[in-house]
């Protein structure tokens, strides 16, 4: 008995330890700063902004691409005739990496990071300089809400003997510490320029490279090529070793002919125009019309070619001049004949390098590419009996070509479907951008089948064994994507659609509302998978009370991409979506939401004892969560009543778990 009243006690400390740490360390502030000011002469200052942060943590920088988090600012309180800013702020090297809340390579700083900001002083006297720094901070697998912390600093009497109206001195001295920061961060940033992220993004545009390398070995420009050009270096009163030797170079020329065009690209337009490209409207419009050229020449409505005279002159070339010379000059009348087949494959391999952001990409790529185009000249010519085991030239060849131009068309809209999501122009929605691509996987197999043919296709008497089966894949992508149309989450692919925010309708075995058919309100919307949505607390409570339903409340962000993976893969299931659209009222509340209340609206948070100007909707509603759930991550799910009274004690963050998520819902049901 007395061991039954040990192991209860024992029990009853551990749950009370388990309640205390779970409601006592909700309320997260990984990121402490601490600020301080030194003058640097008369009438010069420095401002110091030192972050310290948590282990796990990380703080972004200064300047932020569009999509991504929230950008460490600094706001201050302007009082032209005490101080004025001198430069921009300066900050530390930290690290480039990739983001995996934001999906992109961003800027951040862990443990602690220190920025810096020089002032120039418009009086002798003691002044504060106030205000604050807003920032966002993220561990690997959530964000916290856009956070404000306030500043002030103290300036001291100045005791310089230099006069304040005499500014060129300072000036000076200003120019130059700023150009010597500015040339210290360039450093820095160089440095720590190669992440791991980077590299494995660029091994990918090499891989991508080399398959499509592979890819012209089978185009009709190449393949035939192959036994003509190792047969000119076997033949002759030339050595073995001497033929091998000089194939090894024309292979090598081939690579450096390649590998030049891809670093003039680098050198052209830099790593700030190739990231600038891949958010670009315009450019991706470029991109989709370039694309779509491409492929109409693979299905044969014309050839692109180099002009003639090019191939003539290069030829005469290669024909007066001997040794080394002549062979880089037969390289080079290689590039030039081949255009036509490689020159579509070169171009979608250019504009997905060009996209990429990264300046070497282009020349990885083109790398990849031309080692894969070099290695079997080589290898012919070192074992020339492998030439009888080579397929021979035919229709096959022609039919590689026309397989291309269906990928580069269906391809392309993924450029087209950037420019639209970024130009906000609405036009390729989900299900629109789907039924594009059934069309065309549709077409490939009917082409691979032999119903469908094109001027330059022979006749096929049957359909080989090969052409069969990847008929077989292409109808069975085609019959997997159909389901898509209708909001299923196509997880494989997403990466290539529009996000599923543009999907149009969702079938369910409920029923679905229409847009016509949302509630009245100023804040309501349709959500992931055509859910109704109040984006406004008190809007959507009093429609809970009009209709005597629970309520669903979701604290999430607009770029919360574990809110958006809780919505993709735990919504999407069945039973969940009927309880969500048929028995809750969902209260969806952004807090990254940056637009500004009205002036009548904003006001001070004392929360955590700490004055804080809300300005925004986002602080709002992240403020509403920390004061009245002692929570400030997210995905954050809550069930309440319609009085705003929770129905169950315990509430669900981001766990991809559909059972758990269901059992959870049925638990407030239930109450």
């Amino acid at each position: 008995m007395k061991k039954n009243y040990i192991i209860c006690g024992l029990l009853a400390v551990l749950f009370l330890l388990k309640f205390t740490n779970s409601s006592c360390a909700q309320i997260l502030e990984p990121v402490k700063w601490s600020f301080s000011a030194e003058r640097t002469s008369g009438n010069m200052a420095e401002l110091t902004f030192k972050a310290k942060i948590e282990k796990t943590w990380h703080l972004y920088g200064i300047s932020i691409p569009e999509g991504g988090p929230i950008a460490t600012s600094f706001n201050y309180t302007p009082d032209k005739t005490k101080y004025e800013l001198a430069g921009k702020v300066s900050e530390p090297a930290g690290k480039s990496k990739f983001d995996p809340n934001f999906e992109m390579e961003l800027k951040l700083f862990d443990k602690e990071a220190v920025f810096k900001q020089k002032i120039k002083i418009k009086t002798a006297n003691a002044f504060t300089i106030k205000g604050y720094v807003e920032y966002m901070c993220c561990d690997d697998s959530r964000c916290l809400p856009p956070t404000e912390a306030p500043f002030e600093f103290k300036i001291e009497k100045s005791t310089d003997s230099i006069p304040l109206n005499d500014s060129l001195a300072a000036d000076t001295a200003l120019a130059a510490d700023t150009a010597a920061s500015d040339t210290t961060q360039a450093v820095s940033a160089a440095s720590a320029q190669k992440t791991e992220k980077e590299k494995s993004s660029i091994l990918w545009i090499f891989l991508f490279g080399f398959l499509g390398g592979l890819l012209a070995l089978v185009t009709p420009c190449v393949f035939p090529m192959i036994p003509m050009t190792v047969s000119f270096f076997l033949k002759g009163k030339k050595s073995r070793k001497k033929a091998i030797s000089d194939a090894f170079f024309y292979g090598l020329s081939i690579i450096i002919i390649y590998v030049v065009l891809g670093l003039g690209i680098s050198m052209i337009f830099g790593a700030n125009a190739l990231n600038a490209m891949a958010t670009n409207p315009i450019f991706n419009v470029f991109f989709f019309l370039l694309l779509v050229v491409f492929a109409i020449s693979f299905f044969g409505v014309f050839e692109l070619q180099m002009p003639s005279k090019w191939t003539n002159a290069l030829d005469s070339k290669a024909d007066k001049t001997s040794g080394f010379i002549s062979i880089f000059f037969m390289a080079f009348t290689l590039v030039l004949v081949s255009f036509s087949c490689t020159g579509p494959i070169i171009g979608t391999l250019l504009v997905e390098a060009a996209v990429s952001g990264k300046a070497l990409s282009p020349f990885m790529g083109m790398l990849g590419f031309s080692i894969a185009l070099a290695i079997p000249f080589t290898l012919f010519a070192v074992f020339p009996s492998w030439l009888q085991s080579m397929p021979k030239s035919g229709g096959w060849l022609n039919a590689v070509k026309v397989v291309l131009a269906f990928i580069l068309l269906a391809f392309s809209l993924k450029f087209l479907s950037t420019a639209d999501l970024v130009g906000q122009w609405n036009l390729l929605s989900r299900p629109v951008f789907l039924a594009l691509w059934i069309v065309i996987f549709t077409l490939l197999g009917f082409y691979l089948l032999g119903k469908l043919k094109f001027s330059h296709d022979s006749d096929m008497p049957h359909i080989p064994i090969a052409r069969l089966f990847m008929a077989l894949a292409v109808f069975a992508f085609v019959v997997y994507m159909f389901p898509g149309m209708f909001g299923a989450p196509l997880k494989p692919i997403s990466s290539f659609l529009p996000p599923m925010t543009t999907q149009d309708f969702v079938m369910t075995a409920g029923n679905d509302m229409g847009a016509s058919d949302l509630p009245e309100g100023k804040h309501v919307k349709k959500g992931a998978h055509g859910l109704v949505m109040f984006t406004d607390y008190n809007e959507g409570l009093a429609y809970a009370q009009k209709n005597n339903k629970p309520v669903f409340l979701d604290f999430t962000g607009l770029g919360c991409v574990n809110c958006k993976k809780m919505e993709a893969d735990v919504w999407a299931d069945s039973r969940v979506l009927k309880i969500l659209r048929n028995d809750y009222v969902i209260i969806s509340l952004y807090v990254d939401d940056r637009t500004e209340l009205p002036e009548t609206e904003q006001y001070i948070s004392t929360l955590g004892g700490k004055e804080r100007k809300i300005r925004t909707v986002g602080q709002k509603w992240s403020d509403f969560q920390a004061a009245t759930f002692g929570v400030n991550s997210q995905p954050y799910y809550i069930l309440i009543d319609n009085t705003g009274k929770k129905l169950v004690e315990e509430a669900f963050s981001f766990n991809p778990n559909a059972d758990e998520f269901l059992a959870f819902l049925q638990r407030g049901l239930k109450k």
